[in-house]
């Protein structure tokens, strides 16, 4: 049975995302496990905390004036042990193997989660960069970075942001080419392509939510975004690449986006670690670090 501080806390994050789900993935709970906690203070309180909808979740004047005095209460607890956690940082050691797709952002990523680790020298991490997809149990991998929609039930994960790709060309090559009158000319131009090893062909390009285009003949191709934008930098070929690679280039003008009015498909972007009985304090504090550093990343991009 949950104590009142748990139930607290699960009412403050309920409070900052207004969304049970993704809160019982923060907390490492289930949907119904967070249901009966917020049931269960609403009782106790006698008041209503949320209004739900099969929409939304919102917090009702109550809960918005409860929320502060949840969070003092919770702060004070902090302050209560943080002597039992600053004898903790011994804890922090030992290897934490991290997968992050094979992207320059990571290298911005990498720098600020070795920054924080620099306080923690028996801390020892195994970073893995790749473009493959990876197993997760089998190579034991402790936290992770990825784009997409998260399906694996096993996984605790953090949304970080939301990413698109463009289309992105040299004015030089539009120079020498011409302008595509519309997506489907674009088979006649030099294109890039990104090769996936998992399938064996090329990634398709998402040019809005129902629309794909493969490349057919790629002029280019790689296992590796930043050489695709090499290429289109240098105006040999026109890429389908995330927007926040592009955007200093587009803002400079040495880039020009193609068909900015087709509406794109947004990725989510999410950090995960898999969800095991017990957590090693160093798994957590990489995982709230590789959470911070992205998020900061991406808002600075966008």
């Amino acid at each position: 049975m949950m104590n009142k501080l748990e139930i607290l806390r699960i009412f403050c994050s309920v409070a900052e995302t207004l969304h049970f789900r993704e809160t019982a993935n923060r907390l490492a709970l289930s949907p119904q496990v967070v249901s009966r906690a917020i049931g269960t203070l609403e009782k106790t309180l006698g008041e209503v905390l949320f209004q739900r909808s099969t929409r939304q979740v919102k917090l009702t004047d109550f809960g918005e004036a409860f929320l502060p005095q949840a969070q003092q209460l919770i702060a004070d607890a902090e302050r209560l042990f943080s002597y039992r956690k600053s004898l903790n940082t011994q804890e922090i050691a030992g290897i934490v193997r991290i997968a992050v797709p094979e992207i320059p952002l990571m290298q911005a990523v990498l720098e600020k989660v070795l920054a924080k680790a620099a306080a923690y020298p028996d801390l020892r991490l195994h970073w893995q960069a790749r473009l493959t997809v990876e197993d997760v149990v089998n190579e034991q991998i402790d936290v992770g970075f990825r784009f997409g929609m998260p399906d694996d039930n096993r996984l605790i994960i953090r949304k970080v942001g939301l990413v698109e790709d463009c289309i992105v060309a040299s004015p030089t090559l539009l120079e020498r080419c011409g302008h595509p009158e519309n997506w489907q000319d674009l088979k006649n131009y030099p294109l890039s392509a990104l090769f996936n090893p998992n399938t064996g062909r090329a990634y398709a390009w998402y040019l809005s939510h129902k629309t794909q285009f493969i490349p057919p003949r790629p002029k280019f191709t790689a296992t590796c975004i930043a050489d695709e934008l090499t290429a289109v930098r240098q105006a040999q070929t026109i890429a389908f690449l995330p927007r926040f690679l592009c955007a200093p280039y587009l803002k400079s003008g040495e880039l020009v986006e193609l068909f900015p009015e087709l509406a794109r498909k947004q990725w989510t972007a999410y950090v995960y670690r898999p969800y095991r009985n017990v957590t090693h304090p160093r798994v957590k504090i990489v995982f709230d670090w590789l959470v911070e550093s992205i998020e900061a990343l991406l808002r600075e991009k966008k």
